[in-house]
């Protein structure tokens, strides 16, 4: 038994791995993390909802023809009536006069 007890064992302890975190320790680290993750959610969460209600103003170009007799195309947006005879038939008059009048009919 005496030649099994020199010898020394055949593996030492494990080399200790190199830090990579700079010094930081586990707990610094994952609330680094953390609060960069939330801060990031909130800015995003933030341009997402800017995006979304945020409307592209445009500024209309000055018109310089003169609008000719006839029957026109309305811009867009405006209202534009519809005049074929067998609509009309059916229509109320106050539809009518609404429609005369320019304005988006209200009554049926």
């Amino acid at each position: 038994m005496d030649e099994f007890d020199n010898n020394p064992a055949p593996y030492g302890a494990p080399p200790v791995p190199p830090r990579r975190t700079s010094g930081l320790s586990r707990r610094a680290g994952v609330a680094v993390t953390s609060a960069g993750l939330l801060v990031g959610g909130l800015a995003g969460g933030f341009l997402i909802a800017h995006a979304q209600t945020s409307t592209a103003t445009a500024t209309p170009a000055p018109s310089t023809s003169t609008p000719s007799t006839g029957t026109t195309t309305p811009a867009d947006g405006t209202f534009k009536p519809n005049e074929d005879p067998t609509h009309e038939a059916g229509e109320s008059a106050a539809r009518e006069a609404q429609e005369n009048a320019g304005q988006r009919p209200t009554v049926p």
